[in-house]
């Protein structure tokens, strides 16, 4: 989709040239012979943990190990090259939002749906859909369940055939989170997560999302696993040294995964992370045709590291 990076010769901000179909898509919708895509709500979650801890999974090419007890990790999943949206690029756990994630039949702990709206200037209704969507990809696609037995509890192991089976079934949607929590007799632990970012997919792609970003930090006895499916490749890393490895050409970051990875950070250890204040405002990236050229340009007050 993208290639090297430039500098916009209008506004001088950093840019990726676009190439291929997404350029020749982006002509057409400047140009009004395109109806640009409608975004589809989606949520995305950055799983933390301190950079001491133990590493489960396989490390992306080229990232290395964190450092210090301040460190953070961040797991990542690199997406099969034979996915249609980002294939090979390093991403988090997230996806779009299911109808049934908008559920207020489900038991929850924490700021409700209003207090959620508020944080992430969305309606309340969908405000709940997005944290169940966060939580319910969270499991499917790292085996990492943000729920308890209580309000005050986590759930300590997701280990074992039961709890495959329950993520495989959410998989292919013949059960809903609101189900299995409902089964499980478990409280979904919506102050377990934090709102980051939002970032809308520009006009002239073709498949389009809006997505919140929210950060979490791993609970107490619980591991990340490799699931499969639309990941090829899972890692924890540390932010900095992913975005060093995307700068030697090891990996592939889009700019929201790497602008949230470089304000990941210049954070302290995970509490840091999670006590952060944050303002969460819709970013939408531009494009602007140079002559010959096309370009995916970031707004001048957010910095791109690579």
């Amino acid at each position: 989709m993208t290639d090297p990076v430039g500098t916009d010769p209008v506004a001088g901000r950093p840019v990726l040239r676009l190439g291929g179909r997404v350029a020749e898509r982006a002509r057409a919708v400047l140009d009004g012979h395109q109806e640009p895509a409608r975004p589809r709500d989606a949520a995305t979650v950055m799983l933390l943990r301190p950079g001491q801890g133990q590493a489960d999974a396989g490390r992306a090419e080229g990232a290395g190990r964190a450092e210090g007890a301040d460190a953070v990790e961040v797991y990542m999943l690199r997406r099969a090259p034979s996915m249609a949206f980002m294939p090979g690029a390093y991403v988090f756990p997230g996806g779009g939002v299911d109808p049934r994630d908008a559920t207020s039949e489900i038991d929850w702990a924490g700021p409700d749906a209003a207090d959620w709206g508020e944080a992430l200037a969305a309606p309340a209704d969908l405000a709940r859909a997005l944290v169940c969507a966060a939580v319910r990809e969270t499991f499917e696609e790292s085996g990492v369940l943000l729920a308890g037995s209580s309000a005050d509890q986590v759930v300590a192991d997701t280990r074992g055939e039961d709890w495959e089976a329950d993520r495989h079934a959410l998989l292919d949607r013949s059960l809903s989170l609101a189900d299995l929590l409902r089964r499980r007799r478990l409280v979904l632990r919506s102050d377990l997560l934090r709102p980051w970012a939002r970032w809308i997919t520009p006009p002239v792609e073709e498949r389009r999302y809006d997505t919140r970003f929210f950060a979490a930090a791993l609970p107490a006895g619980q591991r990340t696993r490799d699931v499969g499916g639309e990941a090829d490749q899972v890692a924890w890393v540390q932010p900095a040294e992913a975005i060093a490895a995307a700068r030697r050409g090891e990996i592939r970051l889009l700019p929201p995964t790497a602008v949230n990875l470089a304000q990941l950070a210049a954070c302290p250890g995970v509490p840091g992370v999670l006590g952060a204040p944050r303002v969460v405002a819709a970013v939408t990236p531009g494009v602007v045709v140079t002559g010959d050229e096309v370009w995916l340009t970031l707004p001048a007050e957010l910095e791109y590291p690579l």
